[in-house]
């Protein structure tokens, strides 16, 4: 599994291509999706370079691992969107079959709104 240093978040993190950035820290940058599917609608990607969450949680130190998943729960609070404040959803694609179109692990932050049902044909 090989990263591609020119995918569209390396470009974004290399400060290539601008975002609407709402949080970063030393292991992760989160933005506001370009193409928002719902009322908020964030992406949150690490810093490392991984092309999916099965190749983050193989090569990935710990401390990688802990900080990313605290910073979606982190952005949601941001955002106002927290479990306390009505939930939202985290989604990850993982490979083709995932649907994923960008080659660096990616959480998208649904939320601002009933989010519906998990998957509908």
């Amino acid at each position: 599994m090989n990263y591609d240093k020119n995918n569209i978040f390396a470009k974004i993190l290399r400060g290539e291509i601008p975002c609407k950035k709402i949080y970063e820290n030393d292991f992760i940058l989160s933005f506001h999706d370009i193409n928002p599917q719902k009322k908020i609608h964030a992406l949150v990607i690490p810093k490392g370079e991984y092309v999916d969450l099965d190749h983050f949680l193989k090569n990935a130190k710990e401390k990688e691992i802990l900080e990313f998943f605290k910073g979606i729960t982190h952005v949601a609070k941001i955002l106002k969107i927290s479990n306390v404040e009505g939930g939202y959803r985290a989604l990850s694609n993982i490979s083709t079959n995932g649907g994923q179109e960008v080659p660096h692990l990616h959480f998208h932050i649904f939320g601002g709104e009933k989010i519906g049902k998990m998957v509908s044909n």
